[in-house]
């Protein structure tokens, strides 16, 4: 896997900040960002650009709804590495969204589930219309039925969007969903850029992404130390030492590590787990296993276990298609 045409885009400070409510430092982000510049990563992507006006808990961090000012205060300079930030489908006011020119960013991706397609490409549109690199990122793919999704890439190949996400929401794909999912997404839509957004719940986020790679899959998402929502994503370190691209330099990754991440890892969790892993297992969402952790049985997985696979709580779409 070397040299091919691959853009690796940081997450960390956007998907860890669902671990820790977006309290990042203003020297955390800065070391990150530069960090991240001199390891060759082509994109980082600084938070979500939603409106709190539009969502509870705007007690956040600023990473949860970036401010444009704000961001240019941050990284008064900015390097080759680009900066996108993630809109949710209702969450976003189109009128927080700055020309390109004016704005700190460089892509905006859309995050959406199935039944609200055509909502995110509208945004799609009116971002390309600003000037900004897109992508669309459909999440819980595991659950979603192969009709729908046949339906939404009719859709998605006639829009304007850069690039299409696959996203393993619940961390319960391996290489063969990966291999037949990016071969379908390719034939589909073949003038799309292709994206793997892969979740660690069964320790494959990893193997998930270089699968995709080798398939010619373009940009692929990694946060440094996997951190990020319950078992966290795809390793940056890992990817960057993988590509064997002398462009990329694991040195600068390693100093973030031992500086941020260390530390951070002492006062907040992520990573593989095991009741993220049992919700990995059953493709099911994390939620119950985070309620668990942040309870008093947090260990207690056979109880986790069986109250998940008892008849009543089965998930009526247990197996992906």
């Amino acid at each position: 896997m070397t040299r091919d045409n691959h853009s690796i885009l940081d997450c960390t400070i956007r998907d860890g900040g669902l671990v820790n409510n977006w309290d990042f430092s203003v020297q955390f982000v800065k070391d990150m960002y530069y960090g991240l510049s001199e390891a060759g990563v082509e994109y980082m992507e600084i938070g979500y650009k939603n409106s709190a006006k539009l969502l509870k808990g705007a007690d956040a961090g600023p990473w949860r709804f970036l401010n444009e000012d704000f961001l240019k205060e941050v990284l008064s300079h900015k390097t080759d590495t680009k900066l996108s930030a993630l809109v949710d489908i209702g969450r976003v006011d189109e009128n927080d969204i700055l020309p390109r020119e004016q704005s700190a960013l460089d892509m905006i991706r859309v995050a959406t589930y199935i039944k609200d397609v055509d909502k995110a490409l509208d945004l799609v549109q009116k971002f390309n219309g600003y000037g900004y690199e897109t992508s669309i990122n459909i999440m819980a793919l595991s659950h979603v039925m192969e009709n729908d999704l046949n339906e939404a890439f009719e859709e998605i190949a006639k829009s304007a969007v850069d690039v299409v996400y696959i996203v393993d929401s619940y961390g319960s794909m391996d290489y063969k969903d990966i291999d037949y999912l990016v071969s379908k997404f390719q034939r589909l839509l073949p003038n799309k850029k292709l994206g793997l957004h892969m979740h660690n719940n069964m320790q494959l986020a990893f193997s998930n992404t270089i699968m995709g790679a080798s398939k010619g899959v373009q940009f692929l998402d990694t946060s440094v130390y996997g951190m990020g929502r319950a078992a966290g994503n795809c390793p940056t370190e890992l990817i960057v030492s993988q590509l064997k691209n002398p462009k990329y330099d694991l040195r600068p990754i390693l100093g973030i590590i031992e500086k941020h991440m260390i530390p951070m890892r002492e006062k907040w969790e992520w990573g593989y787990v095991i009741p993220y892993m049992i919700a990995g297992v059953l493709n099911d969402h994390p939620r119950a296993a985070m309620a668990l952790r942040a309870s008093d049985d947090r260990d207690k997985f056979v109880e986790f276990y069986d109250k998940l696979t008892s008849p009543e709580v089965m998930p009526t779409n247990h197996h992906s298609d």
